[in-house]
């Protein structure tokens, strides 16, 4: 975490650094000059300084009670270690210290902090001064309270050699939290316990991501070819309409990318309140998702074929059955549900996560690339678009945080403290002070399921229209498992957001380029000619 840290105050220096010459090009070799002085100190300051690991703090209550629980505590190793085993670490009584600011002896208490942790409140003056008065005062570590973003506990190098008492910040909610499960009289043991290099949670990631691809690739491949075969029967019954494909041409690739990136810079400058809109759109689309996911299945039941009376209104005039009816209102039901606990960490992530899945296989039966050459085109171009938003946008934004990465996960400063619902989403299984502070689930975005698996359903359809044996298909949807896997290892080798197309996107691309290559349809698989040869002898 320490890299983090450093990461995020060097890439702000580095966007002020490209601002500052984009302004002043007249004069480019001395604002060069002064701008490498700057950033050679810079980089010097933020190496004492900004160094920062997140830790845990263990409370336990002196009164017996509830069981112990784990806090979030951002702590500079530089004034002391952290031991990284609960067991190695010694519990302390905590003070509650916090109407005190202790920026002066005057704010000591008149037996000092004897073996004991003192809670105080932060302002006034800087680390340094409180830590000092604590340890001098006896005490055997030091919690800062925050009603602010929580930032390392910053000193220097002489400093640092003075103190001996790990210092940490806690946030204002927790320490509520605190007193109000444990009451005023708890014991504490501050730990770091190392972060594991995976997390088992991907392998659920993996397999919904890869399941959904799979499934929906060839759910939209089969239906697409079935009514191809199956245009000369007609049937005009109310349960056997279903939405028609659209297939994207190189206009609407453009206008989306276009809205992508205009509504992820306003997410990013108008979160708070975007966020609520995107949560309504999110509760229509996985509804109608969701419905399109069962009705077939519902269509097959021996009961509910009874239809509903005739009459006018909008969507009953079509006398509807009775099961179809039901299962509308289900939907829409869980959805209900979602949108008023999407907040309950415990369990709102599976209604999520199903709904989000039930999203993705409508949008893939619906959204139809007709040629590989358009599913180069989108692939590539989105390809563009996630490297920019993760990797370029730190060197532009004034804070030094990715665009992409800071609306997914929801930005820190957030007063809604809301979360996008645009993603899959599976609790960390194991324990860990990431897990507790900063990013306690694992997400994977719907891009990253939807651009590949347009790709997936081509193939399908593809292989079904030349007879290949589904040769594509397989191998599409294994490139895409395999990409899939590099992407979390590129993540547990950087400890770093990722933008999960860089690899997705060459993986399933090359691959399918290198199975028609090898089976020497490259001309009809760029420009789907197959289609019209095979649809032309019906």
């Amino acid at each position: 975490m320490r890299g983090v840290c450093v990461a995020r105050g060097l890439g702000a220096l580095l966007g002020n650094l490209w601002r500052r010459l984009r302004r002043a090009p007249a004069d480019l070799a001395a604002v060069a000059a002064a701008a490498l002085a700057r950033l050679v100190a810079a980089f010097l300051l933020l190496a004492a300084q900004v160094a920062c690991e997140y830790g845990m703090v263990h409370v336990v209550s002196e009164a017996g009670g509830p069981r112990g629980k784990d806090y979030c505590i951002l702590y500079n190793p530089q004034w002391a270690h952290l031991p990284r085993d609960l067991s190695k670490a010694s519990f302390l009584q905590l003070r509650n210290w916090t109407a005190s600011l202790l920026c002066s002896a005057a704010d000591l208490p008149a037996y000092g902090f004897g073996n004991q942790i003192p809670l105080v409140a932060r302002g006034n003056c800087t680390f340094y001064e409180k830590v000092r008065l604590a340890q001098g005062s006896g005490a055997r570590g030091l919690l800062i309270v925050s009603r602010e973003r929580l930032v390392p506990p910053g000193g220097n190098k002489t400093q640092f050699d003075e103190i001996g008492i790990p210092v940490a910040l806690l946030s204002y909610r927790d320490m509520l939290d605190i007193f109000r499960r444990f009451g005023r009289m708890v014991r504490v043991a501050l730990y770091a316990p190392h972060e594991p290099v995976l997390d088992y949670n991907m392998v659920i990631i993996f397999i919904m991501a890869v399941g959904t691809v799979a499934i929906g690739g060839y759910w939209a491949g089969s239906r697409d070819v079935k009514k191809r075969y199956m245009k000369h029967k007609r049937d005009d019954g109310p349960e056997k309409q279903e939405d028609e494909a659209v297939d994207v041409t190189p206009v609407m690739t453009c206008v989306f990318v276009v809205m992508c990136c205009s509504m992820l810079v306003l997410l990013y400058y108008f979160y708070d309140f975007l966020v609520y809109v995107v949560i309504g759109i999110f509760c229509l689309a996985s509804a109608t998702g969701l419905y399109s996911c069962l009705a077939p299945c519902v269509r097959r039941l021996p009961f509910g074929k009874c239809r509903i009376p005739n009459n006018s209104l909008p969507y009953f005039h079509k006398r509807p059955q009775a099961c179809m009816l039901l299962l509308a209102l289900f939907c829409v039901a869980v959805s209900v549900v979602w949108g008023v606990f999407r907040n309950e960490d415990q369990w709102a992530w599976v209604l999520q996560d199903a709904l989000g899945m039930a999203f993705c296989l409508y949008m893939l039966k619906t959204i139809r690339l007709p040629t590989f050459k358009a599913c180069t085109l989108l692939l590539l171009v989105l390809f563009l678009y996630d490297i920019f938003f993760v990797f370029i946008t730190p060197f532009l934004t004034k804070s030094g945080s990715s665009i992409m990465v800071e609306v997914a996960t929801g930005p820190s400063d957030s007063a809604t403290r809301e979360k996008l619902p645009m993603v899959l989403k599976v609790p960390r299984l194991n324990s860990s002070p990431l897990a507790l502070c900063d990013r306690p689930f694992s997400l994977l975005g719907f891009g990253d399921i939807l651009v590949p698996g347009l790709l997936v359903a081509y193939c399908h359809r593809f292989d079904i229209q030349v007879q290949s044996s589904r040769v594509y298909f397989v191998a599409c949807t294994i490139a895409y498992g395999v990409g899939l896997l590099v992407t979390f290892v590129a993540l547990a080798l950087m400890q770093r957001g990722q933008p999960a197309l860089l690899y997705l996107v060459p993986c399933t691309l090359v691959t399918s380029c290198a199975v028609a290559l090898w089976r020497r349809e490259l001309g009809v698989f760029w420009t789907g000619s197959g289609f019209a040869v095979n649809t032309s002898l019906l």
